[in-house]
């Protein structure tokens, strides 16, 4: 298949949609150093013309099966609501998944994606970039050496500064397709809010308004278009921008949080601020931290003695130099990615913290769009969560790497610290 370059031990991928996400397929095309892009699925003329630019002699086509076949994994990077047919496709033929986040747009289907997963043995993997996001894993390190105690609660504003380009121009703004944004953009920092915590949400409860796009007259179709098409700081300010003709998601919304450990949570997000960055807050018995702006070269301050009022921070950490997208985050969750196919092992982020961050953005949008009551999360199958927790035990390497490279050692399941829930009551693809 194809004539794409690459050593025999290198991973052959089959990218599934190749739209604005495909910068991650990108960063996975490696020939020679690990894996390389062979095959590339997407009913967009214009996106198989960019893919074959992009990797050249990869297989183009339309066609999923043909797109699968021979290949090691697959990256399956179509729009939320259409990830569940093809991850459940190519776990079915044995091949390793690496899904986009949020997992799916139902429990239903992300419960249906782990259980595929466990039945055939083959490797899920889930895009949570934002565990390798250097200020992440700067304040994760911070909270596990115990800087600030035992963590009691958490908090993140989320300043979506580019919100009417990047949700409300397209399908994200159309509940039927994308639920809401607490799913669709929350889950990225539901699923931070949980790592930081060290347990999932077990009730949730929000509020929320779809405050400005929703009245803005002016409307217009972008089918055909992609998001870059239309992108542009000078869109501003927001009541003068075009949006989707169907707009009836939220735009600004905020949720309450009860963990299953006790800790308690708050995230807020807006979609029409100037400024577009993440502000978490994390308080212990023995002090807390606060991110000052995301990215390289950004702080984290930390207290941990008793002030008068407002205070300067007693400590100071930079956030490290990365290159990359998101920070560097790309290029660490596909290297993590591709030993796992290969090698197995733990990883940073696993399908039961997606799953946990897809239920938690799913019953929230329930509380927001009902009478703002506290809901409970539904629990997940113990054997299910044993299961990933453990590094996906007994799954299948990848036989056609394998066989090129018998020798190659594999890394041993190794069972990653227990997270906790309290249980008290309170398709089709396209790019």
């Amino acid at each position: 298949m194809g004539t794409t370059p690459g050593a025999p031990t290198d991973l052959r991928i089959a990218v599934v949609g190749y739209g604005l996400r495909g910068s991650v397929a990108r960063e996975a095309h490696r020939p020679g150093d690990g894996s390389v892009v062979a095959a590339v699925c997407d009913p967009s003329e214009t996106a198989l013309a960019k893919a074959g630019a992009d990797f050249p002699g990869a297989l183009l086509t339309t066609d999923l099966d043909e797109a699968l076949a021979g290949v090691d994994a697959a990256m399956v990077l179509t729009p939320d609501d259409r990830h569940v047919g093809p991850t459940l496709r190519a776990l079915e033929a044995g091949v390793a998944v690496f899904c986009e986040k949020p997992l799916a747009t139902s429990l239903e289907d992300t419960d249906a994606m782990l259980a595929m997963a466990r039945r055939t043995g083959s490797r899920l993997y889930v895009g949570h970039n934002m565990r390798h996001m250097p200020v992440v894993v700067l304040m994760r390190e911070l909270v596990a050496a115990g800087r600030i105690g035992e963590v009691k609660a958490v908090w993140c504003r989320h300043f979506v500064g580019h919100g009417g380009d990047f949700y409300f121009k397209d399908w994200h703004a159309d509940r039927s397709r994308s639920v809401g944004l607490l799913l669709q953009k929350g889950a990225h920092d539901l699923d931070v809010i949980h790592w930081l915590a060290g347990a999932y949400s077990a009730r949730v409860q929000a509020v929320g308004a779809a405050s400005l796009y929703a009245g803005l007259t002016g409307r217009r179709d972008r089918s055909g278009e992609r998001m870059p098409d239309w992108f542009s700081l000078d869109n501003w300010p927001p009541t003068e921008q075009e949006v989707h003709p169907v707009v009836d998601v939220e735009d600004v919304s905020q949720v309450n949080m009860l963990l299953g450990n006790g800790v308690l949570a708050s995230y807020q997000q807006c979609h029409f601020t100037p400024d577009y960055w993440r502000n978490y807050t994390v308080i212990g018995t023995h002090g807390r931290i606060e991110n000052m702006g995301d990215t390289s070269g950004a702080e984290v301050h930390l207290w941990d003695r008793r002030h008068r009022g407002r205070a300067e921070p007693d400590e100071v950490f930079v956030v490290p130099e990365a290159s990359g997208g998101h920070g560097g985050a790309d290029v660490a969750l596909v290297s993590e990615f591709v030993r796992f196919v290969a090698e197995g092992g733990t990883t940073s982020t696993s399908p039961v913290a997606a799953r946990e961050a897809v239920a938690a953005g799913i019953r929230a949008t329930e509380s927001l769009r009902g009478s703002g009551c506290a809901l409970d999360v539904p629990l997940l199958d113990p054997e299910a969560v044993a299961y990933f927790d453990a590094g996906q035990p007994g799954a299948r390497v990848a036989s056609r790497v394998a066989a090129a490279d018998p020798d190659r050692e594999t890394v041993p399941p190794v069972m990653t610290q227990a997270t906790t829930r309290a249980t008290t009551g309170a398709g089709e693809i396209t790019a």
